[in-house]
């Protein structure tokens, strides 16, 4: 009963978390695109202070879009705060983690070779590593070295290559990639919270006590708002990166993580500079040849070792016997295995024809570890090589 509540719990947060998401990314994307846009405007706006306008035609009716150089002449009567998509999102992401990964150390957060074993360690070290790369960052964004964008930029990145790498240390393959997630969603919330809208407050104040309002930290807000765009494309992979095991499965795994962040944020790049009327196709035609050439190196990795596997002759036997010890107690209609009222993703395992079945599926997730789930049962290593090469040499045609 209670793995059955467990599950219904991470799908409900699951959902929310999808559905608050996409209003926070849909707002960043919407307002990067709209203050790219913005167009000169004519005399008389400008005499009212405004420094660019849009018209835009959608849903059946016109907008006139106009930005402030600073306020407007006559303060409005009601004004939307985005702030709630975000904030929403990081809590509906925080209660998901906590479901799946805190609720379930053992089995999700704890791998088999990391250097924390134990399962309540891995939850405080899953904290820590996401409150202290926030404040990591803060520190960082607060220096006079956000002055410099290109540096500061570099910067982020390497903290970010340098968290990847510690994640592989501390957390389950599994749980890697969403961490490194978890912490951009998080530094990206920290910039809404932390940042943006403290800014925002002071601005209002400012001009509701007839000062004029500080242009720096407007533009202060503006550039984590920007660096908020540019994460968000790696955040999206990070999400629904535990579909694929064959990635944060691998041996250079961090490796990989950083590659696919580095391109989808430079991938970013070209849509923000089109929005300014920059058209540079250039920066897709290079994302995708490093895509190009990522997928190309795992696939050549993924051919030698199918090769390997075809040369070594392992009986049914044998891989019956591997099978009943450490797959059968979850992948049955009756899972033994606490914590599993019914076989992961509907997968039963228990004959020789079932395995031949959903061969594909067995082999992706003993190759890159994730299963045996925390390798609880002790799988060795000669014993996933001799189900993998059984698997390679009894593929459906």
């Amino acid at each position: 009963m209670e793995a059955y509540l467990v599950d219904w719990l991470s799908l409900i947060v699951r959902w929310l978390h999808l559905i608050t998401g996409i209003a926070w990314i849909g707002a960043s994307f919407h307002f990067v695109w709209l203050d790219n846009s913005l167009q000169e405007p004519d005399e008389e706006l400008k005499a009212k202070g405004v420094k660019g306008d849009l018209w835009a035609i959608h849903g059946g009716g016109i907008y006139h879009f106009s930005k402030y150089a600073l306020a407007p002449p006559s303060w409005p009567v009601s004004l939307h705060w985005s702030k709630w998509e975000a904030y929403s999102t990081w809590i509906t992401g925080t209660f998901l983690m906590i479901a799946v990964y805190y609720f379930q150390a053992q089995s999700y957060l704890v791998g088999p070779d990391n250097w924390i074993s134990d399962s309540s360690i891995a939850v405080a070290a899953s904290v820590a590593f996401l409150l202290g790369g926030l404040a990591l960052y803060e520190v960082a964004i607060r220096s006079p070295l956000r002055k410099n964008e290109g540096l500061f930029a570099i910067g982020v990145a390497l903290m970010l290559i340098l968290l990847s790498w510690l994640a592989t240390k501390l957390f389950s393959d599994r749980a890697v990639f969403l961490h490194v997630g978890a912490l951009m969603g998080t530094i990206m919330a920290g910039n809404v919270f932390l940042g943006i809208i403290p800014i925002q407050k002071r601005f209002v104040a400012a001009i509701e006590a007839g000062r004029s309002p500080d242009a720096a930290e407007a533009a202060f807000a503006k550039q984590r708002s920007t660096f908020n765009n540019y994460f968000t494309l790696p955040v999206l992979f990070c999400m629904i990166s535990n579909h694929y095991p064959f990635l944060y499965g691998h041996e250079w795994n961090w490796v990989i993580l950083v590659a696919v962040m580095m391109i989808t944020a430079y991938s970013r790049h070209f849509f923000n500079l089109r929005h300014r009327g920059i058209i540079k196709p250039m920066v897709l035609v290079q994302a995708f040849i490093g895509f190009l050439v990522l997928a190309s190196w795992l696939g050549y990795e993924r051919y030698e070792a199918q090769q390997a596997l075809l040369s070594n002759q392992v009986g049914d036997d044998i891989v019956t016997a591997i099978v009943a010890k450490h797959c059968v107690n979850c992948h049955a209609v009756k899972p033994t295995q606490p914590g599993f009222a019914a076989a992961p993703g509907g997968l039963v395992l228990e004959d020789i024809g079932q395995l031949v079945q959903h061969g594909q599926q067995v082999q992706t997730a003993v190759s890159t570890g994730y299963m045996p789930l925390a390798n609880m049962t002790g799988m060795t290593d000669e014993e996933r090589t001799d189900l993998l090469a059984w698997i390679a040499q009894n593929k459906q045609p």
